[in-house]
């Protein structure tokens, strides 16, 4: 996330080595580990995000709730990593805020990441980021001062826990955030950050 050097090695399982940034303590796999587009596409595709599964909506909810609380009416969201069911854009869309999509998977167009947004959301998306560093760039690059950036995604505590968690079997999941790393980023970037739920955080850009 810092691009700094100071990385040592952090945790290895059957399949995998993982090393911290002792600077802002991302978490992430070795690059020789990182997964195909293909095997990527492999595991989606066998998600169900249905956008009219009740229970997906109640856990998508927990990052649309907070948002839906402190944007203006008709205020226009992207959906950053949608997936095959961008069911989040869809729940916007019901309380009338204009939503955009991207996914590099499943809506690779890129045009709606030409302007800037409101609200941007990507929620169980940045743990399969492959490089952290420029995807966290472009977030930032599409919030409009004053707006709003949500991110869903579990958090490391500790090597110990690290070590049995679930979370980290997935081959997809490649970085993984703390709340040190995004203290770290909210304070080198200038953002508000406020942790919503054990998995929810919100990041509101300064104004110009």
């Amino acid at each position: 996330m810092c691009l700094e050097q100071r990385i040592e090695h952090y945790h290895r399982d059957k399949t995998r080595d993982y090393y911290q940034c002792q600077h802002c303590q991302l978490v992430f796999v070795a690059r020789a580990s990182l997964p195909a587009l293909s095997k990527e596409r492999a595991v989606y595709d066998c998600h169900q995000n249905d956008v009219h599964d009740s229970g997906y909506r109640r856990f998508l909810g927990r990052t649309a709730d907070p948002i839906l609380a402190r944007i203006a009416n008709k205020a226009e969201g992207l959906d950053f990593g949608c997936g095959p069911g961008p069911a989040l854009a869809a729940m916007f869309t019901e309380q009338g805020h204009p939503m955009a999509v991207y996914d590099p998977i499943f809506a690779a167009d890129r045009t709606p990441l030409a302007k800037q947004y409101d609200f941007v959301t990507c929620t169980e998306a940045i743990e399969h980021f492959h490089y952290p560093h420029k995807e966290w760039q472009t977030l930032l690059q599409l919030v409009r001062p004053g707006g709003w950036l949500a991110i869903m995604t579990k958090l490391v505590a500790n090597k110990e826990r690290f070590s049995t968690w679930h979370y980290k079997l997935d081959p997809t999941h490649v970085s993984f955030f703390s709340r040190s790393t995004f203290e770290y980023l909210a304070q080198r970037d200038q953002l508000t950050l406020e942790f919503i739920d054990s998995d929810v955080m919100l990041f509101q850009t300064p104004n110009d």
